[in-house]
C-alpha cells in the first residue's frame, strides 16, 4: 500500500494562498505602475499610455508602437482584464518614486 498523496507532496497549494499578496499588489495607484510592451519592448508608466474608450470598456495602447497593452471590459455579469500585450508590470514599493 502506498501513502496517500496530498497537495503539499507536490510543493504547491491552491490559488487561495495567493489572495493576501495579490490583494496587497492590486491595491496600488495604477498610474505609478510601469509596464513593458510585448511588441516593441518600450517600458513606461501606465499613465503615459494612450487610452481609448468605446463599447463596454477601454483599451491602453503603447505610445511607441501603438500595440494594445491592456483592455478592461465591464459588463453586468463581470469584469475582464486582458494584459496579454504587456510582457511585465513593475509596481513600485513607494508610489512617490
Amino acid at each position: 500500500m502506498t501513502p496517500v498523496e496530498t497537495e503539499t507532496d507536490y510543493g504547491y497549494v491552491d490559488g487561495n494562498a495567493a489572495a493576501g499578496p495579490l490583494q496587497e499588489l492590486l491595491a496600488v495607484e495604477p498610474t505609478t505602475v510601469r509596464g513593458q510592451c510585448s511588441t516593441c519592448g518600450r517600458t513606461s508608466m501606465l499613465a503615459d499610455t494612450r487610452v481609448y474608450f468605446g463599447g463596454p470598456g477601454l483599451v491602453m495602447r503603447c505610445r511607441g508602437c501603438g500595440s494594445e497593452l491592456l483592455s478592461l471590459v465591464t459588463t453586468p455579469s463581470g469584469t475582464w482584464l486582458d494584459v496579454s500585450g504587456l510582457s511585465c508590470l513593475s509596481i513600485p514599493a513607494d508610489p512617490t518614486v
